[in-house]
Parts: structure tokens; C-alpha cells; sequence
């Protein structure tokens, strides 16, 4: 079974609404503080999608193709939300106090390392070379993209905690990674609703006023697209390709952000634009060359996930005749030993031999 194509889609289409996000808040700073956008944007993730939810219900499209999240995957759920929607917004609000905005750039693309670096040492990911190659030349690409030669330079104690704040999100994409499983629209909801309300709070003490209500509209609305949906694709996106993947394919993010600032600013695509562009796309070509193979056991295991009978790995019988039909219920893998292309998906989170 080879990477799904569909898994491709989600995380380009998620880097595509998270890329907007900059040039689009940043037309929005002009009329709402910093901390205040950032609470709307996670309040208009979770909020919007929880609207989204219950107009479904009410038009009875409501299914049960999606697993429920469940209690056993609240830990990883609130240890999401408090690494990567908590701590690394704070962590980094404070770090940017005493670190230069072009340092700060260069250092935010450290993300996608410390996602690989954590789901390899962490989480026992398969990472080959293919792949740590791919994370080293978007990182590049995005580092030079990210670089400001007239703006000031520095490396300082609030440069440590920009990595620290990376370093947090990573952990955040690891501990979503262990969910991917679940209603992606639950856990966007629960974490946007969460971390929007901490961001809303923290806001408040720091005095900080609330703008008239277009801008807490907009900021939503932008919130519910370039976080939400965007959330929602990329916890999709990991089902199938792992995190350390997923992370480098979601690192074109700030090209896309790029191109669009072009097209609203009407700012001419710079040299280092033009130098770091060739170098992301021969990242992302060595990820779509990527070919995973060998001969693996599955080990029984229990779980609740959406599936169909014809991925290969669900051979389970039913009571009733929906064995053809894409569906979520509990199942068990009796742990078969075969050998095809695999990504770290969601069957494929075995152990390698060093």
C-alpha cells in the first residue's frame, strides 16, 4: 500500500489556508492587538467548526463514519492543547520581547525539525534519510525565505525560547499524530474553543482592548479557515504519512504566504524568494520519491478508527452488511506478517532496526 494521494491533498491544502493566514491577519493588525487576533483566530477555529457540527445535525447529515474521541485519548488531546496552544504562544510572546523580528523568522522554521527530531527519537517514526534530506532542504528553502539582510541580528535568551516554543509545537504535532484516528473536527473544536479562551484571558490582563465587532468577525472567519480547516487537514494528512512527514510537506506554508503577500501588497518576488523556491521543491520532490518497503509484523491490536475493507488491512466480518461501506466502529488486527510500500500510518507505527 502506498502513500494515499489523498494524504498528499490534505497537507498541501493545509499549508495553502495556514499560508494565508499571515498576509491576511496582517491586514487585520492595523484595527486588533496581537494577543486579542490570536484568541479569535483559535475561537473562530473552534467555534466556527462547532456551528458547523451542529447545522449538520440539524439537517440530519449527521454519521458515524468518524471514531469518537474517547478517554483514553484525552491525555494526548490535552497535552496538545497545552504545548502547542498554551505554552509555545506564551513562551514565544515573550521570547519576541528580546529577540529580533528577522532572528525570530529564521528560528520559527525550526518547527518542522524539532516535529521530525521528536517523532523519530520520541516516538519511534520511521525517519530515513529521504526523508531527513526533504526536512533539511525545505528548512533551508524556508530560512533563506524567512532571512532579512537589513533588519538586526541577534542571538540572545529570547532566541532559546523561540526554540523552546518550537520545540512545544512539536511536541503538540506528535501528541495530535496519537489521535489522528479520532473526529479531526472534535479535536479542532475542543482544542480552538480551549486555547482561545486562555489567549482571550491572558489578553485581558495584559489590558490589551477589544476591537469593534467587523474586525472580531473577520479575525474569526479567518480563524476558522486558515486554523480550523486548516487543523482539520492536516490531522488528516498525518493518519497517512506520520509527523515527521506531514511537517515537512507543511513547511511550503510560508512560500505560499509569500505568494499571496505578493499578489495583496503588490511586492515583486525578491532574490532570496527566487534562490529558496528550486530548493523547497527539491524537498518536496524527494518526499513524493519516497518508497517505504519491507517485511513487517503487525502487532494485534485493538482500536476504533473510520475504514472500509478495501485498504488491505480490515478483513474483519460484520453483523450487518456494511463491510463495503466506509464506516467507524472498534476492531481488532490479529497482527499479520507481510511485506508492501508503507508511510507510518496509522497500521504502520512499528519499530525499525537501526
Amino acid at each position: 500500500m502506498q502513500v494515499k494521494k489523498s494524504a498528499i491533498f490534505h497537507v498541501l491544502t493545509a499549508a495553502i489556508l495556514f499560508g494565508a493566514s499571515a498576509p491576511l491577519a496582517k491586514l487585520l493588525l492595523g484595527e486588533i492587538q496581537p494577543v486579542v487576533l490570536a484568541a479569535f483566530l483559535y475561537l473562530g477555529s473552534g467555534i466556527g467548526l462547532f456551528i458547523y457540527k451542529i447545522i449538520r445535525r440539524i439537517l440530519g447529515k449527521e454519521s458515524n463514519k468518524e471514531a469518537r474521541l474517547q478517554r483514553k485519548d484525552f491525555p494526548w488531546l490535552f497535552g496538545s492543547v497545552l504545548s502547542g496552544g498554551v505554552a509555545a504562544p506564551i513562551v514565544l510572546m515573550f521570547s519576541l520581547k528580546h529577540t529580533p523580528a528577522s532572528t525570530a523568522s529564521l528560528l520559527l522554521n525550526f518547527e518542522s525539525v524539532a516535529t521530525a527530531l521528536i517523532a523519530a527519537l520520541a516516538f519511534h517514526e520511521a525517519v530515513g534519510k529521504r526523508v531527513w534530506s526533504a526536512v533539511a532542504f525545505v528548512t533551508i528553502a524556508s530560512v533563506l525565505l524567512s532571512l532579512d539582510a537589513t533588519g538586526e541580528w541577534g542571538f540572545s535568551l529570547g532566541a532559546v525560547g523561540i526554540l523552546v516554543a518550537c520545540v512545544l509545537w512539536g511536541i503538540d504535532n506528535n501528541f495530535a499524530r496519537n489521535i489522528s484516528s479520532k473526529d479531526p473536527i472534535d479535536i479542532v473544536i475542543i482544542k480552538g474553543i480551549a486555547a482561545g479562551f486562555f489567549s482571550l484571558i491572558l489578553a485581558l490582563v495584559l489590558g490589551n482592548s477589544l476591537p469593534g465587532l467587523r474586525s472580531l468577525l473577520l479575525s474569526s472567519i479567518l480563524g476558522l479557515f486558515s486554523y480550523g480547516l486548516s487543523i482539520v487537514f492536516f490531522i488528516l494528512a498525518m493518519r497517512d504519512l506520520g509527523s515527521a512527514r506531514t511537517s515537512a510537506y507543511f513547511a511550503s506554508a510560508p512560500f505560499i504566504g509569500a505568494a499571496i503577500s505578493f499578489i495583496i501588497f503588490r511586492e515583486p518576488p525578491n532574490i532570496l524568494f527566487i534562490i529558496s523556491l528550486p530548493i523547497l521543491i527539491a524537498g518536496v520532490f524527494l518526499l513524493f520519491g519516497e518508497r517505504h518497503s519491507h517485511t513487517h509484523t503487525h502487532f494485534e491490536i485493538e482500536h476504533e478508527h473510520m475504514h472500509s475493507h478495501e485498504d488491505g488491512h480490515h478483513s474483519h466480518t460484520h453483523l450487518a452488511d456494511d463491510g463495503n461501506k466506509v464506516h467507524s466502529h472498534l476492531h481488532k488486527h490479529e497482527g499479520p506478517t507481510h511485506k508492501h510500500p508503507h508511510a507510518p500510518d496509522i497500521h504502520h507505527r512499528h519499530d525499525h532496526e537501526k
